[in-house]
């Protein structure tokens, strides 16, 4: 069996930011003319009235302070609140291969590898640009990568399920390279007109490139990967191919973008992730006490806060827990490899970490590494 080390990192971040007081002021103004246009349902207790955001409820509710958009003018726009991004040619490279495209030349040039050299593309996030052909495979031929490629989707939990794949396949042989890509577009499909949830998440890219050990490599060995799932509705987005099919099935549905039950989630989430990684770690022969960094989904700061604890027994120390959150917002499955990338250069050989991801489905992933 060979080993399988994390050699390359990247992370492609957008160029325009939305802070939570320009969120707040657009969300806001769409409150109002909701509630002028529906004014006399209101009134007649038929329609709730839109309450407004604001930047103190957003920061105690998630630790976010900004977050990185692919396009802020359509988001910002209360007549529309959503993104506005161009039609592309079939001939062009998509969206999220384009994004994906500059994440992964980080991961090679980071490793001094080059595109030729990868024979496997996972591209795992929550929502893909299309049904077929796959992202990974139009990544695949952006890159000049040989082999294969195939999307994957496990939600919040895409990008540690596809280190487990990729790291399950240079063990047994049948890969030699392999980069994990994480284009991560949650503008597309966050409900910017819902209170509860407007603030949540942002756009990025990251890209993760695992290499068999014995090719001379140097980075983190992957100790060990654990995945779970177990189903729940309390994350849900009801989009889809069949929608067209569906009585009132194109009309604007607020369960066509993403909705959550938050604090059943947080209720049910919490304590399976937990007990999830403290086996994971009992299994692997680890100790709580042995790692120095936990870099975790970055869902919001409560949810991480609690997790510290609960595998560490105890209050996180400085630099043991690193936030990125509160600058990205939730990025579904890139947070905690942004996290990662960003909170692991000062690691010496024999440092321990741990990698987890966890989000819809439910479905959680760990990853056990260690420097080299």
């Amino acid at each position: 069996m060979q080993q399988a080390v994390i050699t390359g990192t990247g992370v492609f971040t957008p160029p325009q930011t939305i802070t939570n007081a320009e969120l707040v002021e657009s969300f806001n103004a769409y409150a109002d003319l909701f509630n002028a246009e529906n004014a006399a349902a209101i009134a007649a207790g038929d329609v709730a009235a839109k309450d407004h955001s604001s930047v103190e409820f957003i920061l105690k509710a998630s630790g976010i302070e900004q977050r990185y958009v692919m396009d802020k003018d359509g988001v910002l726009d209360p007549a529309r609140m959503y993104p506005r991004l161009r039609q592309r040619s079939d001939d062009e490279p998509g969206i999220m291969a384009e994004i994906a495209l500059d994440a992964c030349n980080q991961a090679l040039e980071m490793a001094s590898r080059k595109g030729e050299d990868i024979d496997l593309v996972i591209c795992a996030a929550s929502n893909m640009e299309r049904a077929y052909p796959a992202i990974a495979i139009e990544i695949q031929k952006l890159l000049g990568a040989g082999g294969f490629a195939f999307d994957m989707n496990v939600a919040c939990s895409s990008a540690t399920f596809g280190i487990q794949a990729a790291a399950d396949m240079i063990r047994t042989g049948s890969v030699r390279r392999a980069l994990v890509v994480n284009p991560e577009i949650t503008s597309g499909h966050l409900e910017w007109r819902d209170r509860d949830c407007h603030f949540i998440f942002g756009d990025v890219a990251t890209a993760t490139l695992i290499e068999r050990r014995e090719d001379d490599t140097q980075g983190f060995l992957i100790r060990s990967s654990r995945c779970a799932t177990e189903f729940s509705n309390n994350i849900r987005n009801n989009n889809g191919f069949l929608r067209r099919t569906r009585p009132d099935g194109v009309a604007d549905r607020r369960d066509m973008q993403f909705m959550q039950e938050g604090r059943k989630v947080f209720k049910e989430v919490m304590p399976m992730v937990a007990q999830h990684v403290l086996a994971h770690l009992a299994e692997t022969g680890v100790k709580p006490e042995d790692l120095r960094r936990l870099w975790l989904h970055q869902a919001n700061k409560t949810m991480n806060d609690f997790l510290g604890r609960k595998v560490l027994g105890r209050d996180p120390e400085p630099g043991e827990q690193p936030n990125i959150l509160q600058d990205y917002a939730n990025t579904s499955s890139a947070g905690s490899i942004i996290a990662f990338a960003k909170h692991s250069n000062d690691f010496a050989p024999g440092d321990l970490g741990l990698i987890c991801s966890f989000g819809a489905g439910y479905s959680v992933g760990s990853v056990v590494v260690e420097r080299i």
